[in-house]
Protein backbone atom coordinates (compact mmCIF):
# COMPACT_ATOMS: atom_id res chain seq x y z
CA UNK A 1 0.00 0.00 0.00
CA UNK A 2 2.50 2.12 0.88
CA UNK A 3 4.47 1.67 -2.45
CA UNK A 4 1.42 1.87 -4.56
CA UNK A 5 0.88 5.59 -2.40
CA UNK A 6 4.53 7.02 -2.94
CA UNK A 7 3.89 6.07 -7.25
CA UNK A 8 0.60 7.97 -6.83
CA UNK A 9 1.90 11.56 -5.23
CA UNK A 10 5.15 11.00 -8.06
CA UNK A 11 2.21 11.12 -10.88
CA UNK A 12 0.19 13.71 -9.35
CA UNK A 13 3.54 15.90 -9.28
CA UNK A 14 4.54 15.49 -12.71
CA UNK A 15 0.72 15.73 -14.02
CA UNK A 16 1.11 19.08 -11.61
CA UNK A 17 4.19 20.28 -13.41
CA UNK A 18 2.41 19.89 -17.14
CA UNK A 19 0.40 22.77 -15.58
CA UNK A 20 -2.64 21.63 -18.40
CA UNK A 21 -4.65 18.81 -16.61
CA UNK A 22 -8.69 18.23 -16.35
CA UNK A 23 -8.64 15.74 -13.52
CA UNK A 24 -6.35 12.48 -14.15
CA UNK A 25 -8.45 11.44 -10.39
CA UNK A 26 -10.84 9.29 -12.51
CA UNK A 27 -8.37 7.28 -14.73
CA UNK A 28 -6.80 6.32 -11.31
CA UNK A 29 -9.62 4.76 -9.75
CA UNK A 30 -8.93 1.10 -10.54
CA UNK A 31 -5.14 1.90 -10.34
CA UNK A 32 -3.07 -1.33 -9.09
CA UNK A 33 0.61 -1.23 -10.76
CA UNK A 34 1.48 2.07 -12.08
CA UNK A 35 5.32 2.44 -13.54
CA UNK A 36 6.54 6.47 -13.18
CA UNK A 37 9.04 8.08 -15.78
CA UNK A 38 11.95 7.19 -13.27
CA UNK A 39 11.36 3.71 -13.64
CA UNK A 40 12.27 1.56 -16.66
CA UNK A 41 9.38 -1.22 -17.92
CA UNK A 42 10.87 -4.33 -17.78
CA UNK A 43 10.75 -6.67 -20.90
CA UNK A 44 7.73 -8.51 -18.73
CA UNK A 45 5.86 -5.59 -19.12
CA UNK A 46 6.05 -4.26 -22.13
CA UNK A 47 5.29 -7.55 -23.29
CA UNK A 48 2.35 -7.79 -21.54
CA UNK A 49 0.85 -4.67 -23.42
CA UNK A 50 -1.03 -6.27 -26.51
CA UNK A 51 -0.31 -3.58 -29.38
CA UNK A 52 -2.15 -3.94 -32.42
CA UNK A 53 -3.09 -1.58 -35.71
CA UNK A 54 -6.08 0.61 -35.42
CA UNK A 55 -7.64 0.81 -39.13
CA UNK A 56 -11.15 2.08 -40.09
CA UNK A 57 -12.54 3.34 -43.75
CA UNK A 58 -13.65 7.40 -43.89
CA UNK A 59 -15.38 8.66 -46.80
CA UNK A 60 -11.73 10.05 -47.79
CA UNK A 61 -9.86 7.27 -47.33
CA UNK A 62 -8.97 6.02 -43.68
CA UNK A 63 -7.72 6.39 -40.27
CA UNK A 64 -5.31 4.48 -38.87
CA UNK A 65 -3.48 4.26 -34.98
CA UNK A 66 -2.42 2.10 -32.81
CA UNK A 67 -4.21 0.16 -29.65
CA UNK A 68 -2.81 -0.63 -26.69
CA UNK A 69 -4.44 -2.75 -23.80
CA UNK A 70 -6.70 -5.53 -22.87
CA UNK A 71 -9.71 -5.73 -25.20
CA UNK A 72 -11.96 -5.42 -21.57
CA UNK A 73 -9.71 -2.47 -20.35
CA UNK A 74 -11.24 1.23 -19.60
CA UNK A 75 -11.25 3.27 -22.38
CA UNK A 76 -8.31 5.86 -23.19
CA UNK A 77 -8.21 8.00 -26.61
CA UNK A 78 -4.57 9.06 -27.41
CA UNK A 79 -4.40 12.82 -29.39
CA UNK A 80 -1.39 13.54 -30.55
CA UNK A 81 -0.52 17.10 -32.02
CA UNK A 82 -0.36 19.09 -34.66
CA UNK A 83 3.68 18.50 -36.06
CA UNK A 84 3.12 14.60 -34.83
CA UNK A 85 1.26 11.44 -35.40
CA UNK A 86 0.04 8.42 -33.17
CA UNK A 87 4.10 7.41 -32.42
CA UNK A 88 3.94 10.50 -29.93
CA UNK A 89 2.68 7.62 -27.48
CA UNK A 90 4.61 5.13 -27.80
CA UNK A 91 7.45 5.34 -25.03
CA UNK A 92 4.45 6.87 -22.61
CA UNK A 93 1.76 3.91 -22.71
CA UNK A 94 4.21 1.45 -21.60
CA UNK A 95 4.31 3.72 -18.55
CA UNK A 96 0.94 4.17 -17.64
CA UNK A 97 -1.26 1.31 -15.84
CA UNK A 98 -1.23 -1.84 -17.93
CA UNK A 99 -5.20 -3.00 -17.51
CA UNK A 100 -6.37 0.01 -19.77
CA UNK A 101 -7.09 -0.12 -23.31
CA UNK A 102 -5.28 3.17 -25.06
CA UNK A 103 -5.97 3.69 -28.39
CA UNK A 104 -4.27 6.76 -30.30
CA UNK A 105 -5.08 7.47 -33.54
CA UNK A 106 -3.68 9.55 -36.21
CA UNK A 107 -5.23 12.56 -37.30
CA UNK A 108 -6.47 12.69 -41.06
CA UNK A 109 -3.37 14.27 -42.92
CA UNK A 110 -0.91 12.89 -39.78
CA UNK A 111 0.72 9.42 -39.81
CA UNK A 112 -0.71 6.10 -41.84
CA UNK A 113 -3.96 8.38 -42.12
CA UNK A 114 -5.37 9.43 -45.64
CA UNK A 115 -5.66 13.01 -45.90
CA UNK A 116 -8.27 15.23 -46.51
CA UNK A 117 -9.42 15.81 -49.62
CA UNK A 118 -8.11 19.05 -51.47
CA UNK A 119 -10.30 22.19 -50.65
CA UNK A 120 -10.85 20.67 -47.41
CA UNK A 121 -9.48 22.61 -44.58
CA UNK A 122 -8.06 21.08 -41.70
CA UNK A 123 -10.34 22.89 -38.69
CA UNK A 124 -11.75 21.89 -35.41
CA UNK A 125 -14.80 20.95 -35.94
CA UNK A 126 -13.84 18.62 -39.00
CA UNK A 127 -11.44 17.14 -36.03
CA UNK A 128 -14.32 16.73 -33.63
CA UNK A 129 -16.30 14.70 -36.29
CA UNK A 130 -13.12 12.73 -36.68
CA UNK A 131 -13.23 12.02 -33.31
CA UNK A 132 -16.87 10.90 -33.33
CA UNK A 133 -16.68 8.92 -35.99
CA UNK A 134 -13.49 6.99 -34.43
CA UNK A 135 -16.22 6.47 -31.04
CA UNK A 136 -18.87 5.35 -32.97
CA UNK A 137 -16.61 2.73 -34.57
CA UNK A 138 -14.69 1.45 -31.21
CA UNK A 139 -18.59 1.57 -29.80
CA UNK A 140 -17.16 3.35 -26.89
CA UNK A 141 -19.97 4.79 -24.52
CA UNK A 142 -17.78 6.80 -22.05
CA UNK A 143 -13.94 7.37 -22.47
CA UNK A 144 -11.33 9.18 -21.20
CA UNK A 145 -8.77 11.15 -23.21
CA UNK A 146 -5.02 12.36 -23.40
CA UNK A 147 -4.50 14.77 -25.45
CA UNK A 148 -1.20 16.88 -26.38
CA UNK A 149 -1.03 19.61 -27.41
CA UNK A 150 -3.52 20.35 -30.92
CA UNK A 151 -4.60 16.74 -29.53
CA UNK A 152 -5.29 18.61 -26.17
CA UNK A 153 -7.27 21.64 -27.96
CA UNK A 154 -9.38 19.26 -29.75
CA UNK A 155 -10.39 17.12 -26.13
CA UNK A 156 -10.63 20.36 -23.92
CA UNK A 157 -12.40 22.98 -22.85
CA UNK A 158 -9.71 25.64 -23.36
CA UNK A 159 -12.01 28.63 -25.00
CA UNK A 160 -15.53 28.97 -24.61
CA UNK A 161 -17.10 27.29 -27.68
CA UNK A 162 -17.02 23.53 -28.72
CA UNK A 163 -14.12 21.12 -28.06
CA UNK A 164 -15.38 17.52 -28.15
CA UNK A 165 -15.85 17.51 -24.31
CA UNK A 166 -18.23 20.21 -24.40
CA UNK A 167 -19.96 19.13 -27.31
CA UNK A 168 -20.21 15.40 -26.10
CA UNK A 169 -19.60 16.28 -22.21
CA UNK A 170 -21.87 13.09 -21.16
CA UNK A 171 -18.91 10.80 -23.26
CA UNK A 172 -15.99 11.94 -21.85
CA UNK A 173 -15.11 10.71 -18.33
CA UNK A 174 -11.84 12.68 -17.53
CA UNK A 175 -9.07 14.67 -19.73
CA UNK A 176 -5.39 14.55 -19.46
CA UNK A 177 -3.39 18.06 -21.26
CA UNK A 178 0.06 17.72 -22.39
CA UNK A 179 1.80 21.27 -23.56
CA UNK A 180 -1.57 22.06 -24.46
CA UNK A 181 -2.05 25.79 -25.03
CA UNK A 182 -3.74 26.37 -27.94
CA UNK A 183 -3.86 28.58 -30.74
CA UNK A 184 -7.07 29.91 -30.65
CA UNK A 185 -7.66 33.68 -29.14
CA UNK A 186 -8.93 33.14 -25.37
CA UNK A 187 -10.32 36.71 -26.35
CA UNK A 188 -12.72 35.77 -28.84
CA UNK A 189 -13.17 39.31 -30.35
CA UNK A 190 -10.38 38.82 -31.94
CA UNK A 191 -11.43 34.90 -32.84
CA UNK A 192 -12.81 36.24 -36.60
CA UNK A 193 -9.08 37.38 -37.06
CA UNK A 194 -7.49 34.49 -37.13
CA UNK A 195 -10.34 32.76 -38.97
CA UNK A 196 -10.43 34.90 -41.59
CA UNK A 197 -6.21 34.29 -41.72
CA UNK A 198 -6.37 30.77 -42.27
CA UNK A 199 -8.88 30.97 -44.84
CA UNK A 200 -6.51 33.24 -47.09
CA UNK A 201 -3.55 31.62 -46.11
CA UNK A 202 -5.56 28.23 -47.62
CA UNK A 203 -6.82 30.40 -50.69
CA UNK A 204 -3.50 31.55 -51.58
CA UNK A 205 -1.68 27.95 -50.98
CA UNK A 206 -4.14 26.65 -53.48
CA UNK A 207 -3.15 29.15 -56.16
CA UNK A 208 0.21 27.18 -56.31
CA UNK A 209 -0.46 23.17 -55.83
CA UNK A 210 -0.57 22.62 -59.38
CA UNK A 211 2.92 23.74 -59.45
CA UNK A 212 4.05 22.72 -56.41
CA UNK A 213 6.79 20.12 -56.66
CA UNK A 214 6.90 17.10 -53.78
CA UNK A 215 10.58 16.60 -52.68
CA UNK A 216 12.00 13.03 -52.08
CA UNK A 217 14.18 12.80 -49.32
CA UNK A 218 16.53 9.99 -47.90
CA UNK A 219 15.49 8.84 -44.66
CA UNK A 220 18.24 10.05 -43.22
CA UNK A 221 17.75 13.54 -44.94
CA UNK A 222 14.21 13.13 -43.59
CA UNK A 223 14.97 12.96 -40.07
CA UNK A 224 17.60 15.10 -40.28
CA UNK A 225 14.94 17.91 -41.79
CA UNK A 226 13.01 17.04 -38.83
CA UNK A 227 15.43 17.71 -36.16
CA UNK A 228 15.95 21.26 -38.09
CA UNK A 229 12.43 21.93 -37.53
CA UNK A 230 12.17 20.73 -33.97
CA UNK A 231 16.08 20.74 -32.67
CA UNK A 232 14.75 19.60 -28.78
CA UNK A 233 13.88 16.38 -30.87
CA UNK A 234 16.68 13.19 -29.71
CA UNK A 235 17.27 11.05 -32.64
CA UNK A 236 14.87 8.18 -31.43
CA UNK A 237 12.10 10.51 -30.94
CA UNK A 238 12.73 11.73 -34.26
CA UNK A 239 12.77 8.13 -35.51
CA UNK A 240 9.63 7.21 -33.70
CA UNK A 241 8.07 9.89 -35.86
CA UNK A 242 9.19 9.09 -39.15
CA UNK A 243 7.82 5.10 -38.67
CA UNK A 244 4.27 6.73 -39.44
CA UNK A 245 5.63 10.25 -41.13
CA UNK A 246 7.70 9.16 -44.08
CA UNK A 247 5.65 7.11 -47.38
CA UNK A 248 8.51 5.24 -49.37
CA UNK A 249 8.86 6.37 -53.03
CA UNK A 250 11.95 5.59 -55.83
CA UNK A 251 14.81 6.77 -55.39
CA UNK A 252 14.49 8.32 -51.88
Amino acid sequence: MATSLRHYRKLMCFLARCHCYISMIQILKRVRHLVTAKMKPTAEYVLALIVSEFRMPVPWGEIRGRIWGPDDGRPVLCLHGWGDNSGTFNTLIPLLPRDLKYVAIDLPGHGFSSHRPAGVFYTYPTYFSDVRRVIEVLQWKRFSIIGHSMGGNIAGMLFAFGQFSVLYPEMVDSIVLLDSYGFLPADTTQLHKIMRKGIDEMTEYEKIMDTRKEKVYSYEAAKERLKAVNPSLSDQSAQILLERGLKEFEGG
